[in-house]
């Protein structure tokens, strides 16, 4: 295991921590961003929306031309209100944008655009050049009063890359992870547990850092990608945040990832994850499911 700081200070029960607080260094022990200069893709999600992108070396150049049935009959896994992550991705013209990208393995590729051209919103997108199939995630911060959902919204399409045949499974929600309970070691001062209790739901505690003794339970999302790759994505409801991660539970244990969420002086921030993943244990149900 890496090595971890000794600092086991708890924090204050009574004071929640803001998303920029925890999230400070959460990217130390990410994998190492790889560059996508030269590369195009034509993504083609499954409710026929069309996202264009060609990649600069640190910017991209992008567009969306929503499908017509996409228009209005979007569905959503944690809606975000008015203007939320339920709504199609489209666009109005070409616009140009940051990302980062990394190369979980050799052939699947994470990509984030933490989105400066359109307001308080993000894109996520993985990708493989064997299989030619992609996930997309779209996270957005609704408006306050946004009622008993989290803020954050987010929406998942499969894709095609359009860069060859596809081959293997078409991405798609997975149970696989209940059950699994595992820590995750961000940096020497970030430990977290996940025990990933249905398809809706998760629960997490900061076993080491400024949210030490601070757990919950929240909404997510589980896909899986291809064998040993997961999507898991969550939202919290006591803070606007929401994330999206893409675990490599093959040989490699390793998972990448970014935030979406409010910061302490309620500005909208982005921010990269990553780190190492320790299975630590799993449990059966014996006859009935979670949902």
């Amino acid at each position: 295991m890496t090595m971890p700081s000794p600092d086991t200070t708890a924090a204050d029960p009574a004071e929640w921590r803001s998303y920029d607080e925890f999230a400070a260094g959460i990217d130390t022990f990410r994998l190492p961003d790889a560059s996508l200069a030269g590369v195009e893709l034509a993504l083609t999600l499954d409710d026929g929306t069309v996202i264009a992108l060609a990649f600069s070396e640190e910017t991209v150049r992008w567009s969306a031309t929503a499908a017509a049935s996409a228009l209005g009959n979007a569905s959503d896994a944690g809606n975000a209100g008015e203007g939320s992550a339920s709504d199609a991705i489209s666009t109005d013209g070409e616009l140009v944008d940051p990302y980062d990208a990394v190369r979980v393995r050799e052939d699947v590729v994470f990509v984030h655009l933490p989105l400066e051209s359109r307001e308080r919103e993000a894109l996520s997108i993985v990708y493989s050049d064997t299989t030619h199939r992609a996930l997309v995630t779209r996270s957005l911060i609704g408006p306050e009063g946004s009622g008993a959902e989290p803020r954050v919204g987010q929406r998942f399409w499969s894709a095609l890359t359009g860069a060859g045949s596809p081959t293997g499974e078409v991405p798609a929600p997975s149970r696989d992870l209940i059950g699994k309970r595992n820590l995750y070691r961000y940096s020497p001062f970030h430990l977290y547990e996940h025990v990933y209790m249905s398809s809706e739901r998760y629960a997490w505690q900061c076993v080491q850092g400024v949210q030490r003794g601070h757990g919950d339970t929240d909404l997510s999302t589980v896909w899986k990608f291809a064998d040993g790759l997961y999507l898991f994505c969550f939202r919290e409801f006591r803070i606007a945040v929401a994330s999206v991660w893409l675990h490599d539970l093959g040989y490699q244990l390793r998972t990448t990832g970014a935030f979406l969420g409010i910061a302490g002086d309620g500005a909208a921030e982005h921010s990269r994850a990553g780190g190492h993943i320790y299975p630590i244990g799993s449990v059966e149900y014996p006859d009935v499911q979670p949902v």
